[in-house]
């Protein structure tokens, strides 16, 4: 029975692995990443013959190596991850909890058909069958909640495939095993149904949610995007009629100049000539760049800096078309600005002052801000980028940004030097990729 049992587990830990393969963001290349699941895999294969050939009697060693194995495991998750958060334990402890429901497939069906091998190829096909439905339904939803890095962490998410693995334990194992008390194999079999449909609901449920942000985000940019077109469409109107006006008075204007010519009055003439200079300055409408959506964005932030008192040294060469989807380009240059914004507005005068530089032409795309910061900066171990002092994490503007970099694999990285913080983004393109 141990051999049945051995070759069994050795089943189920292939499917373990290649359940974290499959279902956790890698953070090393695939080859490293198989080798690590393939080292793992020798291991606990190794630690299951110490349990159930070398001491099968021995209860503590059961006890003791069974931990051990269990923190293996989830060790390997946090190890192959990406993310090294609370998403990623939630998808290491799942994994643990989808192969334990296949694993005791084994011992049921061996109860019922008496054959070893019948009972082990039942249960590979269990597992495969588990397997491809999880790659087919919630690997991507699965992918995705894992990589919302920058959100709250939610360990209470964690409880859930916790209680599932050790009601599996408690009914399958201790303190009777299901060859001793088969009665129990009902409640297993609703068990597995229940976790699967609560796992389907918990990540459905979060994607909606990431999905629901983004809406409002976007209906935020749009908001701001067509406000700043009202307020653009308002200050042309009310240029033009100035420079209507100062178009018909231009004559008086004019017969004013030839008089103060007959009189020599230079000091008079350059007087109204800084006047008439004064009056077109006034309502030039600034174009800060060719494109419209992000001049819109960039005439609104600046007209936000102008009012804070905030001196901006801005340099924008974006043309009318870009390679890369405006609205969303637009949100993170929103962002950089009002984040260098908040951070030296409460400066003394002199010191408020900012620098960004906006590139993107057809081959690559730049964006950087400057300015100085006084209070220490909380920085993310993981990604070197600022956190947010009350939530501990990044805010929404970081978030967006750090989101927009990685789709169009972009480098996103800051620099602190000599009271200046810098933030940098950096992408280079092949040709024009989709807008969206």
């Amino acid at each position: 029975m141990n051999y049945f049992t051995a070759i069994s587990y050795t089943i189920s830990h292939i499917f373990l692995l290649l359940f974290m393969y499959l279902l956790i963001l890698h953070r090393y290349s695939k080859i490293i990443t198989g080798l690590i699941c393939l080292s793992v895999f020798l291991a606990l294969n190794i630690l299951d013959g110490f349990k159930l050939i070398g001491f099968p009697n021995s209860g503590l060693c059961y006890v003791v190596v069974t931990i051990l194995q269990i923190l293996i495991t989830q060790s390997t998750a946090i190890l192959i991850s990406k993310r090294r958060n609370s998403q990623t334990m939630f998808v290491g402890l799942s994994a643990s909890s989808y192969v334990i429901a296949g694993s005791i497939s084994a011992a049921i069906l061996k109860i019922y058909t008496g054959s070893s091998v019948l009972s082990l190829a039942g249960s590979a096909a269990i597992h495969v069958t588990i397997l491809m439905i999880l790659v087919v339904r919630i690997r991507t939803t699965c992918l995705k909640f894992q990589d919302r890095s920058n959100e709250k962490e939610c360990w209470e998410l964690c409880l859930i495939p916790v209680f599932f693995y050790c009601s599996f334990s408690f009914l399958a194992f201790f303190p009777k095993t299901l060859y001793e008390y088969p009665d129990n194999i009902p409640g297993i079999l609703f068990t597995a149904i229940t976790m699967f449909v609560s796992y389907l609901a918990v990540l459905h449920y979060l994607d909606s949610e990431t999905k629901r942000n983004a809406i409002y985000w976007e209906n935020m940019l749009q908001k701001s995007y067509i406000q700043g077109l009202e307020s653009r469409h308002y200050l042309v109107e009310q240029a033009e009629r100035n420079l209507k006006i100062l178009h018909h008075d231009i004559r008086h204007y004019t017969r004013m100049i030839d008089s103060l010519l007959e009189q020599e009055n230079y000091e008079k003439i350059k007087e109204v000539n800084e006047h008439i200079s004064h009056i077109a300055d006034e309502n030039k409408v600034e174009r800060y760049c060719h494109n419209l959506i992000v001049n819109t964005i960039l005439s609104e932030m600046m007209d936000k800096a102008r009012s804070l008192a905030v001196q901006v040294a801005l340099e924008a060469r974006v043309p009318k078309e870009i390679p890369v989807n405006e609205y969303e380009f637009t949100l993170v240059i929103a962002n950089l600005f009002e984040n260098a914004l908040q951070c030296v507005q409460e400066f003394d005068k002199e010191k408020r002052y900012l620098e960004m530089k906006i590139q993107c032409q057809e081959g690559y795309l730049f964006v950087q801000t400057r300015n100085p910061y006084q209070e220490e900066l909380l920085l993310d171990p993981d990604t070197g980028l600022p956190k947010s002092k009350k939530s501990g994490n990044h805010g929404m503007g970081m978030q967006s940004i750090q989101a927009f970099s990685e789709k169009i694999r972009g480098t996103l990285g800051c620099c602190i030097d000599d009271g200046i913080f810098q933030m940098m983004l950096y992408a280079k393109f092949g040709g024009f990729p989709q807008g969206d």
